[in-house]
């Protein structure tokens, strides 16, 4: 039995052996230690830094985008007034040299000229229709060809690049195709 007793005794140095010779090799110089924990912190602060600056440039993008847009809804409030004050103008142009007429002719070129300094434009309701701008309010059969716009219903209108409403408009239809005799 003694005899098997330091064959156990080299079996456990052989198997201890690996265990350390594997422990320096995972463990690291301290130098080695301090290099690899001075790059991570160097991939951090860059990566905190890449934010920081994206932020910054989204907070000024958004800021700037408030400010271009910031009568926005005040200028969608005002489009029925303009509208019923179109109508009026349509009323009173059946006599052009009454002083009423002339009045709101006045108004009118200044509504259209506060309008044009606050970046509103008229949306075009001529030539092919666009669902992007324009509201098809209905179709009917038309000599022009299918989609052409016919007439404008309500005008619509753009405030920059942004649409503060689409313009209604009626769109022409494929002619029905007379039945063959």
């Amino acid at each position: 039995m003694q005899q098997d007793e330091p064959q156990k005794h080299e079996e456990n140095e052989a198997t201890e052996a690996p265990e350390t010779a594997a422990e320096p090799a995972a463990e690291l110089d301290p130098w080695e230690q301090l290099e690899a924990e001075a790059a991570k912190w160097k991939e951090v602060s860059l990566r905190t830094a890449a934010e920081m600056d994206n932020l910054r440039k989204r907070t000024a993008r958004e800021r700037e985008e408030a400010i271009r847009y910031a009568n926005q809804r005040l200028l969608e409030d005002l489009l029925p007034v303009i509208d019923n004050f179109e109508m009026g103008m349509m009323a009173a142009a059946q006599d052009t040299s009454s002083m009423i007429y002339i009045g709101m002719d006045m108004v009118r070129k200044q509504l259209a000229e506060f309008l044009s300094n606050q970046g509103v434009d008229e949306i075009p309701v001529t030539g092919q229709f666009n669902p992007n701008l324009h509201d098809a309010v209905s179709q009917e059969p038309s000599d022009q060809p299918e989609g052409e716009i016919i007439r404008l219903s309500r005008k619509g209108y753009k405030l920059r690049d942004r649409l503060l409403r689409p313009a209604s408009v009626v769109v022409a239809a494929a002619q029905a195709a007379s039945p063959v005799e």
